[in-house]
Parts: structure tokens; C-alpha cells; sequence
């Protein structure tokens, strides 16, 4: 499903762009080695470790941008370096102690996060490496530096999160190959880390979006709202590459929907529906799902384009 705004909200404070920078630094009051952010004091979490936790404080309670503290330790497994994490989480406004939103109310975890310093930033890589699964964390979120320019009192919030499941992306398609594709279709041939490689063999393209699964993995489906975490190449039908992030060895989030903020060209919307984790897909978009009669970049205007895609993850 679509990331609910609370979850929005919450995945953005913790990444390494949210909920303020490292003015604390000078001021280190952590007990996690690595970690310089001063501790929030008189805030506690009660109630059985996964599920929601009820969160106690004195009102008003002020507190500092980068400020944390661990709420609950967790009874699960230990979170480790490159685990995809599922959370749930609550924001308070910590001025009268009301809650502004809320993704246990339904049940909709953001599992968008990823723990690695690239993603989190190094001090909340090293807070999450010291938690386990079922752990509440809460970080501080205070708007003073942007209100004292208005003349305004600046809010301050809490932002509690429990990290319910991990899990690893796959590196590559892991499935079974397919057997009966299609023989007018091109050939695509896998190196050992699953870069792919492809043979047009004279292929002219189709006027309709093909989605064809080359490697079926056994994952969960892909359907309309998800994210699609994928690696993936491109080329035209003269077998020019115009694109790849295998070289890069990172991975690319496509949104399954339309968006007004931006998002992938309706082919991929389409054509990575249906398909599970694990599978390496062969899409062939005709014009009108891809740039039209738009150019971009190296891409001229009217292409089809084909696509060889390997789906690592979803959410």
C-alpha cells in the first residue's frame, strides 16, 4: 500500500535529512558509542514490547532538535547493517501531549527505511544498530529556529518508533528461470551477479506493453500503491544501453502510481504490477507509455523502450 502521510512524516525523521542536524554535537549525553545527540530525560514507554507503547511525560515538555532516547530495548532479533525495517510509530506534540498522527490506528508500518549511514545518516545508523526488533525509539523535533525568525513560539515534538520486523534485500532475481518465453522476443543472458545483457536479434518492438517474466521469484506481489525497490538496465531497440544502476550497485525505489511530485513513466507503473519479489522482468514499452514525443536525455523522441528489470523488494 501507498505510504500513509504519518508514515511519511515518520520515515523522514529518520532519515539523515529530518528532524534536525547535529547542533548537539558540542553537548554529548549519549550512551551508545558513535552517538554525540543529548538524551531526552522524563519521557517513558510502558506496555508489551511490538505492540503500541502508551507514552508518559510531564507537560509542557520542551525538547532539542537531534535529541533521543530509547523508550523500550526490544525482545527480537538484533538489527543489523543493510536490514530493511518495518516501523510503526506515533508523533506527539510534546506542548499538551496529543497525538498528531498515528500508524498503529492502521496498521500501515513503513517499511521504507533501510539501515545503513547513506540512508539514516551515521548517528541514528548507530541508535537503530543498537536496538532489536520491537524496540521504541524516540527522537526530538523542536521548530523554534524556524519560528524565532517569525516572531512565533516554535513547537516541539516526539516522534516514537518501534521497529517491528526486519528483513534483507536481495542483490539479484532469485527464482526459477523461465522456460517458454516468447521466441520473437530479445534474449537477455545474466552474468554471475545478475548484471543482465541483451541480444535484439532484429526485434522492431510491439505497440503494446509487453511484461514478460524471464526469472519468477517467490516474494510477494507487486500491485498498484507499492514501492518497488529494483535494479534495472535500459536500452533502445538499435540495443543502445541509455541506462543502468548495476554498475552503481545501488538500487532504484519505483512508485507504482502516479504522482504529481514525480515517479517512473506509466510502462513501469504497469508492467511491474503482478510480478513478486525475486522476479527478473523483460518490459517493452511502446511510446505512449514511456516519453511520447518527448526526447529525454539520450532517449529520441517516439522510442520504444526495453527494459530488463530484477524486483529486490517492495513495499
Amino acid at each position: 500500500m501507498r505510504i500513509a502521510a504519518a508514515a511519511t512524516a515518520l520515515i523522514a525523521c529518520v532519515s539523515m535529512s529530518a528532524c534536525g542536524s547535529s547542533d548537539n554535537a558540542s553537548q554529548p549525553n549519549s550512551a551508545i558509542p558513535g552517538v554525540t545527540a543529548k538524551q531526552i530525560a522524563g519521557v517513558t514507554a510502558t506496555g508489551e514490547p511490538g505492540k503500541k507503547p502508551t507514552i508518559s511525560f510531564k507537560t509542557p515538555l520542551n525538547v532539542e532538535d537531534n535529541s533521543y532516547v530509547i523508550l523500550q530495548e526490544g525482545n527480537g532479533e538484533a538489527i543489523k547493517d543493510g536490514d530493511r525495517i518495518c516501523m510503526q510509530g506515533i508523533t506527539i506534540n510534546t506542548k499538551d501531549g496529543t497525538e498528531i498522527s498515528d500508524t498503529w490506528a492502521t496498521n500501515k508500518p513503513d517499511c521504507s527505511a533501510v539501515v545503513t549511514k547513506s540512508f539514516m545518516g551515521e548517528e541514528k545508523y548507530n541508535i537503530f544498530k543498537s536496538m532489536k526488533i520491537n524496540g521504541t525509539v524516540a527522537f526530538g523535533s523542536n521548530d523554534q529556529s524556524s519560528a524565532s525568525s517569525t516572531g512565533s513560539t516554535g513547537a516541539s515534538y516526539l516522534w516514537v518508533v518501534t521497529v517491528i520486523s526486519q528483513s534483507k534485500d536481495l542483490t539479484k532475481a532469485e527464482g526459477k528461470k523461465v522456460a517458454d518465453i516468447p521466441a520473437d522476443l530479445p534474449t537477455v543472458t545474466n552474468a554471475a551477479d545478475g548484471k543482465p545483457s541483451i541480444d535484439m536479434h532484429g526485434y522492431k518492438g510491439s505497440d503494446k506493453l509487453v511484461s514478460q517474466t524471464l526469472i519468477e521469484g517467490t516474494g510477494p506481489k507487486c500491485e498498484e500503491g507499492d514501492y518497488a525497490v529494483v535494479k534495472y538496465t535500459g536500452w533502445l531497440l538499435d540495443g543502445t544501453q541509455f541506462d543502468s544502476n548495476w554498475d552503481s550497485g545501488s538500487t532504484f525505489t519505483a512508485p507504482l502510481f502516479s504522482s504529481s511530485s514525480g515517479g517512473v513513466i506509466k510502462g513501469w507503473q504497469q508492467g511491474l504490477q503482478g510480478h513478486t519479489v525475486g522476479s527478473e522482468v523483460l518490459l517493452v514499452i511502446p511510446p505512449d507509455l514511456g516519453y511520447g514525443d518527448q526526447a529525454a536525455g539520450s532517449i529520441p523522441a517516439n522510442s520504444t523502450l526495453v527494459f530488463v528489470v530484477d524486483i529486490l523488494a517492495k513495499f
